[in-house]
């Protein structure tokens, strides 16, 4: 008998598959933490336990609903139960919940309200759309692609900003430490954000010049991050498009999770002002999720998932970004793991370039 015989004599399953089960249900809890950020719940649990009876009043909620809430968010490590029953059981913030106040480092907080807020959720509806017309899930939903989203509205993007750290803030100091920059002086991240990368990377290498290049709005914000850490004598902002230039002569380029973002003939767009402005020594440094040939697990296939839905751009293999390279002018050198899901491509010009 064959494989496909025994595969259609086999019983049928007489429930969905575990993981898919999983994968459902955890849009509800990621839905009932957004609710005890979005409502003040948090917020007030920052003041000292709470029962939703009490809560209920304080924030003109109804108790039941916000019990079964606060209830499910416990598997989440955010609440831990301290007595009681029913709307009169007692609920104080664990340390995890404690990330999601306001100002918290780690930008929990605006992780949650960005991906559970209305500008993403509705892209996440348009995801079927998205695939039948191959416009990204902003263009379905708002008429615009995502970084215009963020043009249009300063409160959005500075919110795209925190949430940056919170996805990517953990990766900053395992790129300093993987990655040995004792070779260069003056580092260039483009299309740098605020500059976490370039702060992780200057604290770790006290020689080092840096330069956040990106557009004069973000820049702004970067001058701001570089002068909170305390960087202003080592480091600097400059305003512009990767898509036109960027400063010239620098040892290093970073570009940190930009190409992702991008369709291939973007990429090589950007790739190929970078190469303008490297010398014959310089190296770029590509700061990406590197996704493993076949079906192996890899963090970067669910973050392909986030740019499928938002932009034209993807998560790639290491062949794929070496194509993207060579089509610029630039041979890829060195892939350096680091201890996060990410890795750094080096690249150098390619012969003539």
């Amino acid at each position: 008998m064959t494989a496909t015989a025994d595969r259609h004599n086999a019983p049928v399953p007489a429930h969905a598959p575990r993981s898919v089960l999983a994968t459902i249900h955890s849009v509800f809890l990621a839905r009932a933490i957004y609710t005890t950020v979005r409502l003040g719940v948090v917020d007030e649990l920052a003041r000292g336990p709470r029962s939703p009876r009490e809560l209920a009043d304080l924030l003109g909620v109804v108790a039941e609903p916000l019990h079964q809430v606060m209830r499910g968010t416990v598997t989440a490590g955010l609440l831990r139960p301290c007595g009681g029953v029913g709307v009169d059981e007692v609920f104080a913030l664990t340390d995890t919940g404690e990330m999601l106040l306001p100002g918290h480092p780690s930008a929990t907080r605006d992780l949650v309200l960005m991906m559970q807020g209305p500008t993403i959720v509705d892209c996440i509806e348009a995801l079927p759309e998205r695939v039948r017309q191959g416009r990204t899930g902003p263009e379905v939903a708002h008429g615009r692609i995502w970084f215009e989203n963020l043009r249009a509205d300063s409160d959005l993007a500075a919110s795209f900003d925190r949430m940056m750290v919170a996805i990517h803030g953990g990766e900053y100091g395992a790129v300093a430490a993987a990655y040995d920059l004792r070779w260069a002086r003056h580092v260039v991240d483009v299309g740098g954000g605020v500059g976490g990368l370039t702060v992780a990377l200057l604290a770790a290498n006290p020689h080092l010049y840096g330069v956040v290049h990106d557009l004069p709005d973000v820049a702004a914000r970067a001058a701001d991050n570089l002068r909170l850490n305390g960087l202003d004598d080592r480091s600097e902002t400059r305003g512009g498009s990767f898509f036109e230039s960027v400063p010239e002569g620098a040892d290093a380029y970073l570009l940190s999770y930009v190409l992702h973002d991008w369709a291939d003939e973007d990429c090589v767009r950007i790739l190929r002002t970078v190469a303008a402005g490297m010398h014959p020594g310089s190296r770029l440094l590509v700061v990406e999720n590197v996704l493993p040939e076949g079906d192996a697990p890899h963090p970067g296939r669910t973050l392909d998932l986030l740019m499928v839905t938002l932009t034209h751009g993807r998560e790639r293999t290491r062949e794929e970004y070496r194509r993207l390279l060579e089509r610029a002018g630039l041979r890829l050198t060195a892939v350096v793991p680091t201890p996060s899901p990410v890795s750094v491509l080096e690249a150098v010009r390619g012969a003539g370039h």
